[in-house]
Parts: C-alpha cells; structure tokens; sequence
C-alpha cells in the first residue's frame, strides 16, 4: 500500500509540475490564435529554469517543516515532469505543422 501511495503521489507531482512548466512557457510567449512563430528553445529552456528553481525553493522550504522530508530526488522528478510536458507541446506542434500545407 504504501508503494502505491508513492507512486501516485510522484505521478501527481509530475503532472503539476508538467501543467506548471506549460503556463510559464505560454506566459513567456504570449502566443496568439493560429501563431506562425517558429519554436523558440530559448523560452522552453527558462521556462524549465524556473520550474528547477520553483521545484528548488518547494524542497528547501520543507526541510523547516517539521512533518515535511526535503529530497533532492524530487527535484529532479518535478524538473522532469517540466521537461516532459515542454517536450510533449514541441512534439505536438512539430506534428501540427507537418500537416500544414506550405503557404
């Protein structure tokens, strides 16, 4: 039981951290309708950043919660699920444009 409760908690935390990273990157691009811009990495990479240092900031600020354990691990776990759904809208709309014809 309490292998499944890890678990699921780690997926939720990846799914938060995947729908955090997504915000930050449309609040850094501000995209609109129909959007030709071409992707920009450089917005994906410090969108990531921030999701790191956010992911960052949660664990350090549990390490002075008493009932709260601080791990470096999930850092990395949230910074993966960041990374994750950055990838995730690349792949999305590589596919999107591939069906576009040429204008």
């Amino acid at each position: 039981m309490h292998l499944i409760v890890l678990l699921v908690r780690k997926c939720a935390h990846l799914i938060e951290y995947t729908v955090f990273a997504l915000l930050l990157w449309r609040a850094l691009r501000k995209p609109m309708k129909n959007d030709p811009r071409p992707w920009i990495w450089r917005e994906a990479r410090l969108a990531l950043l921030i999701v790191a240092l956010y992911a960052a900031s949660d664990e350090f600020h549990q390490s002075f919660v008493p009932t709260r354990t601080a791990l470096v691990s999930d850092v990395f776990v949230d910074t993966a699920g960041g990374a994750a759904g950055l990838l995730a809208l690349w792949a999305f709309g590589r596919r999107k444009n591939a069906g576009d014809p040429e204008p």
